[in-house]
């Protein structure tokens, strides 16, 4: 979290990918996550100026994809922000539909994204959430419908499906049940995984995003350990190698 220093920021932000990197993850996602309470829709200029440079030092920090996650929904500025850096993709909160938040309703702009996109020439891919955490979807959607929105007249690439809250473990026939009604699109986690559960859940999925399980104490937020990252992963690998 900024504290006065943006340099500090960075350098956190430098580290942490670094570590893993070293631990053996196969991306990283760079996101204002200390940027609390979180703006709706549309970040103010000092937010995307201090993501963009932090995305760009990371991406020369490490040789691994790079995604980015504009808090709480900018997609714009992610989408942006990804093309100037040369990152690989970005993830969306509400890409399609609505879901009443702690910022109140956010209302997916998924036409203005993918035609932004289209108009910047950017190879950046899409990872839309399904029912996005800390959050209520309208009446009656179900997790089928909302991913087949996303992911059919969406056109997102990836989807990603987690539980209740940051840390909070995604309900494996959540999973399923996507899978199931889209047997073609790649289908991620996106909270609660850790050393204990991520082998069932990626028989689940197709990838999972780890943040919490790899910070200090478990908690989002938290510098990361290396050695929580190296023993996840291993597990992970060790069962699908």
């Amino acid at each position: 979290m900024f504290g006065g220093s943006l340099q500090l920021v960075i350098d956190r932000a430098i580290t942490d990918a670094q570590l893993l990197a070293d631990g053996g993850v196969d991306g990283v996602m760079v996101e204002n996550y200390g940027d609390v309470p979180f703006h709706t829709d549309a970040l103010p200029p000092y937010s995307i100026s201090a993501l963009t440079l932090a995305v760009h030092e990371v991406r020369r920090a490490v040789s691994l994809p790079v995604g980015v996650n504009a808090l709480r929904n900018d997609a714009a500025a992610a989408l942006s922000i990804a093309a100037c850096t040369e990152a690989d993709l970005i993830r969306v909160n509400v890409h399609t539909g609505a879901m009443m938040t702690d910022q109140g309703w956010i209302t997916g702009k998924a036409s203005e994204t993918l035609r932004l996109r289209t108009a910047l020439n950017a190879p950046v891919a899409i990872f839309a959430d399904v029912l996005v955490k800390h959050a209520v979807p309208p009446a009656g959607l179900t997790i089928e419908d909302a991913a087949r929105d996303t992911w059919d007249r969406g056109l997102a690439d990836s989807l990603i499906v987690s539980g209740a809250a940051t840390g909070s473990a995604t309900d494996a026939n959540d999973v399923a049940r996507v899978k199931r009604v889209l047997p073609n699109a790649p289908v991620w986690i996106g909270s609660g995984v850790t050393e204990t559960n991520v082998v069932e859940l990626l028989h689940a999925a197709d990838g999972v995003i780890v943040g919490s399980a790899f910070e200090e104490g478990s908690r989002a937020g938290g510098p990361v350990i290396l050695d929580q990252v190296r023993r996840l992963v291993g597990t992970a690998r060790k069962e699908h190698s």
